[in-house]
Protein backbone atom coordinates (compact mmCIF):
# COMPACT_ATOMS: atom_id res chain seq x y z
CA UNK A 1 0.00 0.00 0.00
CA UNK A 2 3.05 2.14 0.78
CA UNK A 3 4.49 1.70 -2.27
CA UNK A 4 1.30 2.20 -4.60
CA UNK A 5 0.90 5.19 -2.01
CA UNK A 6 4.38 6.62 -3.55
CA UNK A 7 3.93 5.68 -6.95
CA UNK A 8 0.17 7.82 -7.35
CA UNK A 9 2.27 10.84 -5.66
CA UNK A 10 4.58 10.95 -8.07
CA UNK A 11 1.96 10.14 -10.76
CA UNK A 12 -0.24 13.21 -9.73
CA UNK A 13 2.89 15.49 -8.55
CA UNK A 14 4.37 14.78 -12.05
CA UNK A 15 0.79 15.67 -13.78
CA UNK A 16 0.33 18.70 -12.21
CA UNK A 17 3.79 19.75 -12.63
CA UNK A 18 2.89 19.21 -16.32
CA UNK A 19 0.09 21.10 -16.83
CA UNK A 20 1.19 23.79 -14.43
CA UNK A 21 2.00 22.73 -10.58
CA UNK A 22 1.81 26.79 -9.49
CA UNK A 23 -1.95 26.72 -11.17
CA UNK A 24 -2.68 25.54 -7.90
CA UNK A 25 -0.31 26.42 -5.66
CA UNK A 26 0.94 29.94 -6.29
CA UNK A 27 -2.00 32.83 -5.98
CA UNK A 28 -0.48 35.56 -8.41
CA UNK A 29 -0.67 32.16 -11.60
CA UNK A 30 -4.79 31.82 -11.07
CA UNK A 31 -5.24 34.81 -13.78
CA UNK A 32 -3.57 32.63 -16.34
CA UNK A 33 -6.63 32.46 -19.10
CA UNK A 34 -5.11 29.12 -19.65
CA UNK A 35 -5.11 27.54 -15.62
CA UNK A 36 -8.96 26.27 -15.41
CA UNK A 37 -8.99 24.84 -18.49
CA UNK A 38 -5.28 23.00 -17.55
CA UNK A 39 -6.43 21.86 -14.13
CA UNK A 40 -9.24 19.91 -16.11
CA UNK A 41 -7.40 18.53 -18.34
CA UNK A 42 -5.27 17.63 -15.33
CA UNK A 43 -7.85 16.06 -13.67
CA UNK A 44 -8.88 13.85 -16.55
CA UNK A 45 -5.53 12.51 -16.91
CA UNK A 46 -5.55 11.63 -13.47
CA UNK A 47 -8.44 9.42 -13.68
CA UNK A 48 -12.21 8.96 -12.36
CA UNK A 49 -11.39 9.79 -8.64
CA UNK A 50 -10.36 13.17 -9.80
CA UNK A 51 -13.11 13.82 -12.36
CA UNK A 52 -14.97 12.80 -9.02
CA UNK A 53 -13.16 15.43 -7.22
CA UNK A 54 -13.28 17.90 -9.98
CA UNK A 55 -17.27 17.43 -10.25
CA UNK A 56 -17.52 17.99 -6.67
CA UNK A 57 -15.35 21.36 -6.56
CA UNK A 58 -17.80 22.85 -9.38
CA UNK A 59 -20.31 22.77 -6.98
CA UNK A 60 -18.18 24.86 -4.42
CA UNK A 61 -17.98 28.77 -5.85
CA UNK A 62 -17.17 29.47 -3.09
CA UNK A 63 -13.91 27.21 -2.93
CA UNK A 64 -13.34 27.80 -6.24
CA UNK A 65 -13.17 31.42 -8.71
CA UNK A 66 -16.01 31.40 -11.73
CA UNK A 67 -13.90 30.50 -14.36
CA UNK A 68 -12.34 27.30 -12.31
CA UNK A 69 -16.63 26.17 -11.77
CA UNK A 70 -16.85 26.69 -15.64
CA UNK A 71 -14.62 24.82 -16.64
CA UNK A 72 -14.76 21.89 -14.32
CA UNK A 73 -18.15 21.47 -14.81
CA UNK A 74 -17.28 20.39 -18.49
CA UNK A 75 -15.93 16.95 -16.79
CA UNK A 76 -16.83 13.99 -17.85
CA UNK A 77 -18.09 10.43 -16.67
CA UNK A 78 -17.55 8.93 -19.97
CA UNK A 79 -15.03 6.33 -18.08
CA UNK A 80 -13.86 2.58 -19.99
CA UNK A 81 -16.40 0.50 -18.74
CA UNK A 82 -15.62 -2.47 -15.83
CA UNK A 83 -15.15 -6.18 -16.72
CA UNK A 84 -18.90 -7.87 -16.43
CA UNK A 85 -16.65 -10.20 -13.78
CA UNK A 86 -16.13 -7.69 -11.51
CA UNK A 87 -19.53 -6.43 -11.57
CA UNK A 88 -20.63 -10.02 -10.72
CA UNK A 89 -18.07 -10.19 -8.05
CA UNK A 90 -19.48 -7.27 -6.56
CA UNK A 91 -22.80 -8.27 -6.83
CA UNK A 92 -22.12 -11.42 -4.61
CA UNK A 93 -20.40 -10.22 -2.43
CA UNK A 94 -23.14 -7.88 -1.23
CA UNK A 95 -25.95 -10.51 -1.63
CA UNK A 96 -24.43 -13.83 -1.59
CA UNK A 97 -26.15 -14.57 -4.39
CA UNK A 98 -25.55 -14.86 -8.53
CA UNK A 99 -27.06 -11.68 -9.87
CA UNK A 100 -28.89 -14.31 -12.44
CA UNK A 101 -30.53 -15.72 -9.05
CA UNK A 102 -32.08 -12.38 -8.81
CA UNK A 103 -33.25 -10.77 -12.24
CA UNK A 104 -34.92 -12.40 -14.53
CA UNK A 105 -32.85 -10.51 -16.87
CA UNK A 106 -29.69 -8.26 -16.58
CA UNK A 107 -27.67 -6.44 -19.47
CA UNK A 108 -24.20 -7.18 -19.43
CA UNK A 109 -23.21 -4.12 -21.31
CA UNK A 110 -23.59 -0.83 -18.94
CA UNK A 111 -25.97 1.85 -19.65
CA UNK A 112 -23.80 4.11 -18.24
CA UNK A 113 -20.34 3.94 -17.14
CA UNK A 114 -19.29 6.98 -14.52
CA UNK A 115 -16.18 7.11 -12.33
CA UNK A 116 -17.65 6.04 -9.12
CA UNK A 117 -20.22 3.14 -10.47
CA UNK A 118 -21.71 1.87 -13.64
CA UNK A 119 -25.26 1.45 -13.85
CA UNK A 120 -26.86 -1.73 -15.69
CA UNK A 121 -30.57 -2.25 -16.86
CA UNK A 122 -32.50 -5.33 -15.55
CA UNK A 123 -36.29 -6.71 -15.43
CA UNK A 124 -37.31 -8.14 -11.40
CA UNK A 125 -39.00 -11.88 -11.21
CA UNK A 126 -41.80 -10.06 -11.47
CA UNK A 127 -41.42 -7.88 -15.00
CA UNK A 128 -40.36 -4.81 -13.08
CA UNK A 129 -38.05 -2.95 -15.14
CA UNK A 130 -35.05 -1.05 -13.16
CA UNK A 131 -31.62 -0.10 -13.18
CA UNK A 132 -29.14 -1.47 -10.83
CA UNK A 133 -26.08 0.85 -9.68
CA UNK A 134 -22.47 -0.76 -9.42
CA UNK A 135 -19.60 1.00 -7.60
CA UNK A 136 -16.60 0.13 -9.16
CA UNK A 137 -14.06 -2.40 -7.26
CA UNK A 138 -12.33 -0.87 -4.40
CA UNK A 139 -13.33 2.71 -5.90
CA UNK A 140 -13.67 4.04 -2.03
CA UNK A 141 -9.87 3.13 -1.17
CA UNK A 142 -8.77 4.53 -4.49
CA UNK A 143 -10.70 7.88 -3.46
CA UNK A 144 -9.68 8.14 -0.04
CA UNK A 145 -5.42 7.30 -1.57
CA UNK A 146 -6.06 10.27 -3.68
CA UNK A 147 -7.58 12.64 -1.14
CA UNK A 148 -4.83 11.78 1.32
CA UNK A 149 -2.37 12.61 -1.10
CA UNK A 150 -3.93 15.79 -1.60
CA UNK A 151 -3.86 16.28 2.17
CA UNK A 152 0.28 15.59 1.74
CA UNK A 153 0.75 18.16 -1.17
CA UNK A 154 -1.49 21.30 0.34
CA UNK A 155 0.97 20.69 3.13
CA UNK A 156 3.39 20.95 1.08
CA UNK A 157 2.34 24.18 0.04
CA UNK A 158 0.98 25.52 3.35
CA UNK A 159 2.76 28.92 2.33
CA UNK A 160 1.22 29.60 -0.81
CA UNK A 161 -2.44 29.07 1.07
CA UNK A 162 -1.35 31.72 3.95
CA UNK A 163 -3.36 34.48 2.50
CA UNK A 164 -6.67 32.17 1.39
CA UNK A 165 -10.08 32.69 3.36
CA UNK A 166 -10.97 28.74 2.42
CA UNK A 167 -8.37 26.82 4.47
CA UNK A 168 -7.55 23.87 2.40
CA UNK A 169 -7.27 20.78 5.02
CA UNK A 170 -11.03 22.21 5.52
CA UNK A 171 -12.05 22.49 2.04
CA UNK A 172 -10.21 18.23 1.34
CA UNK A 173 -12.29 17.69 4.75
CA UNK A 174 -15.52 18.58 3.08
CA UNK A 175 -14.31 16.66 0.40
CA UNK A 176 -13.58 13.78 1.85
CA UNK A 177 -17.05 13.80 3.62
CA UNK A 178 -18.67 14.33 0.24
CA UNK A 179 -16.85 11.29 -1.37
CA UNK A 180 -17.87 9.23 1.47
CA UNK A 181 -21.73 10.24 1.13
CA UNK A 182 -21.91 9.09 -2.49
CA UNK A 183 -20.02 6.22 -1.78
CA UNK A 184 -22.70 5.84 0.32
CA UNK A 185 -25.37 4.43 -1.77
CA UNK A 186 -28.22 3.65 1.30
CA UNK A 187 -27.80 7.20 1.84
CA UNK A 188 -28.77 7.81 -1.67
CA UNK A 189 -31.55 5.26 -1.22
CA UNK A 190 -32.67 7.50 1.70
CA UNK A 191 -32.67 10.33 -0.16
CA UNK A 192 -34.68 9.72 -2.29
CA UNK A 193 -37.64 8.69 0.31
CA UNK A 194 -37.25 11.44 1.31
CA UNK A 195 -37.37 13.65 -1.73
CA UNK A 196 -41.05 11.52 -2.87
CA UNK A 197 -42.08 11.55 0.53
CA UNK A 198 -42.17 15.76 0.33
CA UNK A 199 -43.66 15.23 -3.41
CA UNK A 200 -46.00 12.63 -3.02
CA UNK A 201 -48.82 15.81 -2.86
CA UNK A 202 -47.38 17.23 -6.25
CA UNK A 203 -48.79 16.07 -9.41
CA UNK A 204 -46.39 16.96 -11.75
CA UNK A 205 -42.83 16.21 -9.99
CA UNK A 206 -41.56 12.53 -9.41
CA UNK A 207 -38.15 10.27 -8.87
CA UNK A 208 -38.29 6.39 -9.14
CA UNK A 209 -38.58 3.96 -6.12
CA UNK A 210 -36.43 2.31 -4.76
CA UNK A 211 -35.92 -1.51 -4.49
CA UNK A 212 -34.24 -1.71 -0.98
CA UNK A 213 -34.21 -5.39 -0.35
CA UNK A 214 -31.23 -5.17 -3.58
CA UNK A 215 -29.63 -2.03 -2.22
CA UNK A 216 -26.67 -1.64 0.22
CA UNK A 217 -23.67 0.62 0.48
CA UNK A 218 -22.35 -0.44 -3.00
CA UNK A 219 -25.64 -1.31 -4.59
CA UNK A 220 -28.74 0.35 -5.06
CA UNK A 221 -31.48 -0.64 -7.46
CA UNK A 222 -34.25 1.40 -8.71
CA UNK A 223 -36.91 1.82 -11.17
CA UNK A 224 -35.91 2.28 -14.14
CA UNK A 225 -37.43 5.75 -15.75
CA UNK A 226 -37.66 6.59 -19.62
CA UNK A 227 -37.94 9.80 -20.05
CA UNK A 228 -36.46 12.73 -22.54
CA UNK A 229 -33.84 15.15 -21.03
CA UNK A 230 -34.79 18.29 -20.12
CA UNK A 231 -32.32 19.88 -22.22
CA UNK A 232 -33.23 18.16 -25.58
CA UNK A 233 -36.06 20.88 -26.49
CA UNK A 234 -36.41 19.56 -30.38
CA UNK A 235 -37.87 15.93 -28.64
CA UNK A 236 -40.07 17.49 -26.18
CA UNK A 237 -41.47 19.82 -28.87
CA UNK A 238 -41.75 16.92 -31.17
CA UNK A 239 -43.98 14.54 -28.43
CA UNK A 240 -46.08 17.98 -28.00
CA UNK A 241 -44.69 19.36 -24.82
CA UNK A 242 -45.15 23.07 -23.82
CA UNK A 243 -41.64 24.22 -23.15
CA UNK A 244 -42.72 27.37 -20.79
CA UNK A 245 -45.13 25.08 -18.97
CA UNK A 246 -42.36 23.02 -18.10
CA UNK A 247 -40.10 25.43 -17.83
CA UNK A 248 -42.26 27.91 -14.65
CA UNK A 249 -43.63 23.96 -13.35
CA UNK A 250 -39.11 23.13 -12.70
CA UNK A 251 -39.31 26.93 -11.03
CA UNK A 252 -41.91 26.37 -8.93
CA UNK A 253 -40.76 22.87 -8.29
CA UNK A 254 -36.97 24.11 -6.88
CA UNK A 255 -38.50 26.86 -4.92
CA UNK A 256 -41.02 24.62 -3.09
CA UNK A 257 -37.66 22.45 -2.71
CA UNK A 258 -35.33 25.21 -1.08
CA UNK A 259 -37.98 27.72 1.11
CA UNK A 260 -40.10 25.21 1.55
CA UNK A 261 -38.95 21.54 2.47
CA UNK A 262 -35.18 22.76 2.62
CA UNK A 263 -34.36 19.88 0.98
CA UNK A 264 -33.30 20.53 -2.66
CA UNK A 265 -31.51 18.74 -5.66
CA UNK A 266 -27.45 19.38 -5.11
CA UNK A 267 -26.41 18.61 -8.85
CA UNK A 268 -30.03 19.56 -10.79
CA UNK A 269 -28.08 19.31 -14.59
CA UNK A 270 -29.88 18.64 -17.49
CA UNK A 271 -28.97 14.89 -17.46
CA UNK A 272 -30.66 14.37 -13.89
CA UNK A 273 -33.64 15.64 -15.13
CA UNK A 274 -36.13 13.42 -17.35
CA UNK A 275 -39.47 14.82 -18.80
CA UNK A 276 -42.21 11.27 -18.89
CA UNK A 277 -46.14 11.34 -19.07
CA UNK A 278 -46.13 15.25 -18.11
CA UNK A 279 -43.96 14.45 -15.05
CA UNK A 280 -40.52 16.28 -14.07
CA UNK A 281 -38.58 13.65 -13.13
CA UNK A 282 -35.31 13.93 -10.85
CA UNK A 283 -32.45 11.48 -10.73
CA UNK A 284 -29.42 10.94 -9.39
CA UNK A 285 -29.60 12.32 -5.51
CA UNK A 286 -26.00 11.28 -4.36
CA UNK A 287 -25.76 15.31 -3.29
CA UNK A 288 -28.40 16.75 -1.42
CA UNK A 289 -28.19 19.72 0.45
CA UNK A 290 -30.17 20.61 3.62
CA UNK A 291 -31.52 23.84 4.55
CA UNK A 292 -32.21 24.88 8.55
CA UNK A 293 -35.25 26.18 9.11
CA UNK A 294 -33.59 29.46 10.37
CA UNK A 295 -31.86 29.11 7.01
CA UNK A 296 -34.79 29.07 4.66
CA UNK A 297 -35.86 31.78 6.79
CA UNK A 298 -32.79 34.15 6.18
CA UNK A 299 -33.29 33.45 2.73
CA UNK A 300 -37.12 34.76 2.42
CA UNK A 301 -35.23 37.24 4.29
CA UNK A 302 -32.80 38.02 1.50
CA UNK A 303 -35.26 37.72 -1.45
CA UNK A 304 -37.40 40.23 0.59
CA UNK A 305 -34.44 42.49 0.90
CA UNK A 306 -34.00 42.56 -2.98
CA UNK A 307 -37.43 43.06 -3.89
CA UNK A 308 -37.48 45.74 -1.67
CA UNK A 309 -34.24 47.49 -2.56
CA UNK A 310 -33.32 47.09 1.69
CA UNK A 311 -29.56 47.41 1.49
CA UNK A 312 -29.70 46.96 5.45
CA UNK A 313 -32.10 43.93 5.95
CA UNK A 314 -29.86 42.51 3.43
CA UNK A 315 -26.04 43.10 5.04
CA UNK A 316 -28.33 41.68 8.69
CA UNK A 317 -28.95 38.53 6.79
CA UNK A 318 -25.58 38.08 5.67
CA UNK A 319 -24.09 38.99 8.85
CA UNK A 320 -26.48 36.70 10.43
CA UNK A 321 -26.04 33.55 8.26
CA UNK A 322 -22.44 33.85 7.08
CA UNK A 323 -19.64 32.31 9.05
CA UNK A 324 -16.64 35.07 10.20
CA UNK A 325 -13.64 34.43 9.24
CA UNK A 326 -11.53 37.70 10.90
CA UNK A 327 -12.59 41.22 11.73
CA UNK A 328 -15.79 42.45 9.78
CA UNK A 329 -16.07 45.72 9.05
CA UNK A 330 -19.60 46.45 8.84
CA UNK A 331 -19.51 50.02 7.13
CA UNK A 332 -17.19 48.17 4.45
CA UNK A 333 -19.58 45.68 3.99
CA UNK A 334 -22.25 47.62 3.48
CA UNK A 335 -21.14 50.05 1.48
CA UNK A 336 -19.54 47.11 -0.92
CA UNK A 337 -22.95 45.61 -1.04
CA UNK A 338 -24.33 49.10 -2.14
CA UNK A 339 -22.24 49.69 -4.53
CA UNK A 340 -23.23 46.16 -5.69
CA UNK A 341 -26.82 46.47 -5.63
CA UNK A 342 -27.25 50.15 -7.40
CA UNK A 343 -25.79 48.05 -10.40
CA UNK A 344 -28.63 45.62 -10.26
CA UNK A 345 -31.88 47.62 -8.10
CA UNK A 346 -31.32 49.76 -11.19
CA UNK A 347 -33.50 48.02 -13.35
CA UNK A 348 -36.05 46.02 -13.26
CA UNK A 349 -36.35 42.56 -11.46
CA UNK A 350 -37.50 41.17 -14.89
CA UNK A 351 -33.60 41.74 -15.89
CA UNK A 352 -32.03 40.66 -13.00
CA UNK A 353 -30.42 37.20 -12.98
CA UNK A 354 -30.50 35.38 -9.40
CA UNK A 355 -27.26 33.18 -10.54
CA UNK A 356 -25.65 36.53 -10.88
CA UNK A 357 -26.69 38.35 -8.34
CA UNK A 358 -26.37 35.46 -5.54
CA UNK A 359 -22.47 34.86 -7.14
CA UNK A 360 -21.87 38.80 -6.73
CA UNK A 361 -22.83 38.41 -3.09
CA UNK A 362 -20.96 35.60 -2.33
CA UNK A 363 -17.86 37.33 -3.57
CA UNK A 364 -18.76 40.15 -1.74
CA UNK A 365 -18.96 38.53 1.53
CA UNK A 366 -16.17 36.46 0.74
CA UNK A 367 -13.85 39.81 0.40
CA UNK A 368 -15.29 41.00 3.62
CA UNK A 369 -14.02 37.62 5.98
CA UNK A 370 -17.33 35.97 5.67
CA UNK A 371 -18.34 32.53 3.96
CA UNK A 372 -21.07 30.56 3.91
CA UNK A 373 -22.36 27.12 4.72
CA UNK A 374 -21.30 24.17 1.90
CA UNK A 375 -25.26 23.69 1.79
CA UNK A 376 -25.73 27.50 1.12
CA UNK A 377 -22.50 27.74 -1.70
CA UNK A 378 -24.31 24.31 -3.30
CA UNK A 379 -27.47 26.47 -3.53
CA UNK A 380 -26.02 29.10 -5.59
CA UNK A 381 -24.52 26.46 -7.64
CA UNK A 382 -27.95 25.01 -8.21
CA UNK A 383 -29.62 27.81 -8.91
CA UNK A 384 -27.24 28.82 -11.51
CA UNK A 385 -27.63 25.44 -13.08
CA UNK A 386 -31.53 25.59 -12.76
CA UNK A 387 -31.49 29.05 -14.40
CA UNK A 388 -29.36 28.22 -17.24
CA UNK A 389 -32.16 25.19 -17.93
CA UNK A 390 -35.09 27.08 -16.99
CA UNK A 391 -33.82 29.98 -20.03
CA UNK A 392 -33.29 27.13 -22.13
CA UNK A 393 -37.05 25.92 -21.63
CA UNK A 394 -38.15 29.59 -22.12
CA UNK A 395 -36.36 32.52 -22.19
CA UNK A 396 -39.22 34.70 -21.11
CA UNK A 397 -39.30 33.14 -17.42
CA UNK A 398 -36.98 35.04 -15.09
CA UNK A 399 -36.07 33.00 -12.46
CA UNK A 400 -36.15 36.09 -9.41
CA UNK A 401 -39.63 36.61 -10.22
CA UNK A 402 -40.55 33.52 -9.67
CA UNK A 403 -38.92 32.73 -6.17
CA UNK A 404 -40.26 36.26 -5.04
CA UNK A 405 -43.32 35.17 -5.60
CA UNK A 406 -42.80 32.11 -4.38
CA UNK A 407 -41.63 33.96 -1.19
CA UNK A 408 -44.37 36.03 -1.00
CA UNK A 409 -47.51 33.44 -1.51
CA UNK A 410 -45.74 30.79 0.86
CA UNK A 411 -45.45 33.77 3.56
CA UNK A 412 -49.24 34.47 3.24
CA UNK A 413 -50.01 31.56 4.84
CA UNK A 414 -46.81 31.25 7.66
CA UNK A 415 -47.04 34.63 9.15
CA UNK A 416 -48.93 32.95 12.24
CA UNK A 417 -48.12 29.41 11.90
CA UNK A 418 -45.42 29.67 14.61
CA UNK A 419 -47.45 31.94 16.48
CA UNK A 420 -46.85 31.84 20.25
CA UNK A 421 -49.26 33.58 22.36
CA UNK A 422 -47.26 33.34 25.58
CA UNK A 423 -44.03 33.79 24.23
CA UNK A 424 -45.89 37.42 22.92
CA UNK A 425 -47.49 38.25 26.53
CA UNK A 426 -43.76 37.88 28.09
CA UNK A 427 -41.80 40.05 25.65
CA UNK A 428 -44.82 42.30 25.68
CA UNK A 429 -44.82 42.75 29.53
CA UNK A 430 -40.65 42.65 29.43
CA UNK A 431 -41.14 45.95 26.84
CA UNK A 432 -43.43 47.52 29.04
CA UNK A 433 -40.90 47.35 32.41
CA UNK A 434 -38.23 48.63 30.30
CA UNK A 435 -40.58 51.83 28.72
CA UNK A 436 -41.43 52.40 32.18
CA UNK A 437 -37.80 53.17 33.08
CA UNK A 438 -37.14 55.09 30.20
CA UNK A 439 -37.78 58.37 31.19
CA UNK A 440 -35.42 58.58 34.45
CA UNK A 441 -32.80 57.03 31.95
CA UNK A 442 -33.30 60.04 29.69
CA UNK A 443 -32.54 61.88 32.91
CA UNK A 444 -29.90 60.20 34.79
CA UNK A 445 -27.99 60.58 30.96
CA UNK A 446 -28.65 64.50 30.33
CA UNK A 447 -27.47 65.08 33.89
CA UNK A 448 -24.36 63.24 33.67
CA UNK A 449 -23.64 64.77 30.30
CA UNK A 450 -23.97 68.04 31.94
CA UNK A 451 -21.84 67.48 34.90
CA UNK A 452 -18.85 66.21 32.88
CA UNK A 453 -19.22 62.48 34.28
CA UNK A 454 -20.72 60.78 30.71
CA UNK A 455 -17.05 58.77 29.38
CA UNK A 456 -17.62 57.29 25.80
CA UNK A 457 -15.66 54.57 25.30
CA UNK A 458 -14.08 53.73 21.84
CA UNK A 459 -12.46 50.55 20.74
CA UNK A 460 -9.72 50.95 17.65
CA UNK A 461 -9.41 47.64 15.88
CA UNK A 462 -6.00 46.05 14.91
CA UNK A 463 -4.36 49.46 16.26
CA UNK A 464 -1.28 47.26 17.03
CA UNK A 465 -0.78 46.62 13.78
CA UNK A 466 -1.38 50.48 12.10
CA UNK A 467 1.49 51.37 15.33
CA UNK A 468 3.94 48.22 14.28
CA UNK A 469 3.37 49.51 10.29
CA UNK A 470 4.26 53.07 11.49
CA UNK A 471 7.30 52.04 13.35
CA UNK A 472 8.57 50.33 10.77
CA UNK A 473 7.99 52.89 8.52
CA UNK A 474 10.09 54.86 10.69
CA UNK A 475 12.70 52.52 11.21
CA UNK A 476 13.25 53.02 7.70
CA UNK A 477 13.68 56.59 7.21
CA UNK A 478 15.95 56.64 10.25
CA UNK A 479 18.02 53.84 8.28
CA UNK A 480 17.94 56.02 4.87
CA UNK A 481 19.43 59.67 7.24
CA UNK A 482 21.90 57.10 8.51
CA UNK A 483 23.13 56.06 5.26
CA UNK A 484 23.02 59.34 3.84
CA UNK A 485 25.13 61.01 6.70
CA UNK A 486 27.45 57.72 6.91
CA UNK A 487 27.99 58.33 2.84
CA UNK A 488 28.84 61.97 3.27
CA UNK A 489 31.21 61.60 6.13
CA UNK A 490 33.18 59.13 4.28
CA UNK A 491 33.73 61.13 1.33
CA UNK A 492 34.98 63.98 3.61
CA UNK A 493 37.36 61.59 5.23
CA UNK A 494 38.28 60.28 1.52
CA UNK A 495 38.52 63.93 0.77
CA UNK A 496 40.42 64.67 3.48
CA UNK A 497 43.01 61.58 3.66
CA UNK A 498 43.45 61.03 7.43
CA UNK A 499 43.17 58.05 9.44
CA UNK A 500 44.77 54.87 9.22
CA UNK A 501 45.87 54.19 5.14
CA UNK A 502 45.78 51.57 2.54
CA UNK A 503 47.44 52.41 -0.72
CA UNK A 504 47.41 55.56 0.07
CA UNK A 505 43.86 55.56 0.87
CA UNK A 506 41.78 56.14 3.75
CA UNK A 507 40.52 52.72 5.14
CA UNK A 508 37.80 54.62 7.88
CA UNK A 509 36.57 56.24 4.82
CA UNK A 510 36.04 52.72 2.29
CA UNK A 511 34.66 51.00 5.62
CA UNK A 512 31.85 53.49 5.90
CA UNK A 513 31.24 53.37 2.30
CA UNK A 514 31.12 49.51 2.52
CA UNK A 515 28.91 49.35 5.75
CA UNK A 516 26.62 52.47 4.17
CA UNK A 517 26.23 49.81 0.96
CA UNK A 518 25.69 46.55 3.51
CA UNK A 519 22.83 48.90 4.87
CA UNK A 520 21.29 50.07 2.11
CA UNK A 521 20.96 47.08 -0.16
CA UNK A 522 19.42 45.20 3.00
CA UNK A 523 16.78 48.22 3.24
CA UNK A 524 16.51 47.88 -0.28
CA UNK A 525 15.62 44.31 0.02
CA UNK A 526 13.11 44.54 2.71
CA UNK A 527 11.85 47.06 0.50
CA UNK A 528 10.95 44.93 -1.85
CA UNK A 529 9.88 42.19 -0.31
CA UNK A 530 7.38 44.15 1.55
CA UNK A 531 5.79 45.20 -1.69
CA UNK A 532 5.76 48.99 -1.10
CA UNK A 533 7.98 50.79 -3.13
Amino acid sequence: MAKNSAQRFREIVRTLAFYGFGYILDSKIKNDKSAPANLRKAFEELGPTFVKIGQILSTRPDILPHDYIEELSKLQDNVAPEPFKNIEDIFFEEFNKSIYEVFESFNTLPLASASMAQVHEATLKDGKEVIVKIQRPEIATKMALDISILYKISKLAKSSFADALINPEEALEELRLATEQELDFENEAKNIDLFNTLHKSISFVDAPYVVHKLTTKRIITMEKIDGIKVNNIKLLKENGYDLHDIGKKLALSYCKQVFEDGFFHGDPHPGNILITKGKIHFIDFGIMGSLSDSLKASLSEMMFAVASRDINRLVSVLMSIGIKKGYVDRNKLFEDIDYLLANYLSTSLSNIKISVLLEDVLHTAKRNNIRFSKDFTMLIRSLIIIEGVVAKLSPDIQILDVVISYVKSNNKFSLFKEFDLTETLVRLLSFSKDYTRLPTKIIELSDSIMQGRAKIQLEHRDLNKNINELNRMINRLVLGLVISSMIIGSSLILNTNIGPKYADISIIGIMGFGIAAFIGFWLLISIIRSGKT
